[in-house]
């Protein structure tokens, strides 16, 4: 239900805004989801739009159940990338939260940056990676698999064939570090690496899978991710919370709240599995008892405003 989406090809750049307006909660209809009309801090109706990735999965549920507490309207758009960016800076979506630079979405900035605002980083450690089970103690960097092909069966266990992490690998982390004369990156999706990795965790055998942070499966199993002397799986990568022109003055209170908001490893792990897998039917559900579980998250990121919130 929730494949990576990001590490597809970006696609779709002529799409109109037109396709945002599938709203996935929070009321509304297409006729009122182009933002506010009279600004100010009296505005309290927004539009998220929301990529179906973990991590903005995560976040946008929780950002709703916290907006809608304290009193604000929201609806939420379900969208692909470039309709998303196109979408935000035509003022027809108010706030979206997962931007990747400067890599990712580099091409998408370049176009629409200027018509944007960047409300933050909210997670600095968002990376492509080649991971193992920490059991697996003498492989610690990627050029070490060289020395246990035979063990691993010759195979990393990748995820879709046309996902970027799926050509990173392939096209230059394995003929970088040599690995392609022994190994095969087995691609299918997503949910069968994950299965593999699952099933090979139980049983306490080696496996070497394509991964991602910020990812769930941190929170799961205890990883590791394999070290990249050479950089050729990509540098880390910041997430970006991005609003529509105009944002910061229309919405000044949220903006307040943005450039405090920040999320470590474990906590966006752990807010992943609550909203993805416990409550995988109602994420908003799972966001409630993440915040109910991390008032100091409430506190840091709202301040004074936190005070009354229960979740």
């Amino acid at each position: 239900m929730y494949s990576r989406k990001r590490m597809t090809a970006l696609s779709a750049a002529g799409m109109t805004a037109a396709l945002l307006l599938t709203a996935c909660g929070g009321g509304g209809s297409s006729e009122n989801l182009t933002g506010p009309e009279d600004g100010g801090e009296e505005n309290k109706e927004i539009n998220i739009a929301l990529i179906a990735w973990e991590e903005a999965i995560a976040t946008t549920n929780m950002w709703k159940v916290i907006l809608e507490e304290k009193g604000y309207d929201v609806t939420v758009t379900d969208v692909d990338v470039a309709p998303m960016y196109q979408g935000a800076a035509n003022g027809d979506v108010d706030l979206f939260l997962d931007t990747w630079l400067p890599t990712t979405h580099a091409d998408y900035w370049k176009d629409y940056g200027d018509s944007l605002e960047d409300l933050g980083v909210w997670y600095d450690n968002a990376k492509l990676t080649l991971t193992v089970p920490s059991y697996m103690e003498d492989v610690n960097s990627i050029p070490d698999l060289t020395d246990h092909a035979d063990e691993l069966g010759g195979q990393i266990i990748g995820i879709d064939p046309g996902a970027g992490l799926t050509s990173t690998t392939q096209n230059d982390a394995m003929p970088g570090y040599g690995l392609d004369e022994d190994f095969e990156l087995v691609t299918s999706s997503t949910a069968a690496m994950l299965a593999e990795l699952d099933s090979a965790i139980a049983e306490e055998e080696p496996i070497v899978v394509t991964l991602w942070r910020p990812h769930p499966a941190y929170a799961q199993y205890d990883l590791k991710d394999l070290k990249d002397p050479e950089g050729l799986m990509g540098g880390a990568e910041e997430i970006h919370a991005v609003g529509r022109t105009g944002f910061g003055e229309d919405y000044p209170e949220l903006a307040g709240w943005m450039e405090n908001f920040e999320l470590n490893d474990e906590e966006l792990a752990t807010l992943e599995v609550l909203t993805l897998q416990e409550h995988e039917d109602d994420p908003e559900a799972g966001a409630r008892a993440w915040l109910a579980d991390n008032p100091e998250f409430l506190e840091r990121t709202l301040g004074e405003d936190a005070e009354g919130l229960e979740f």
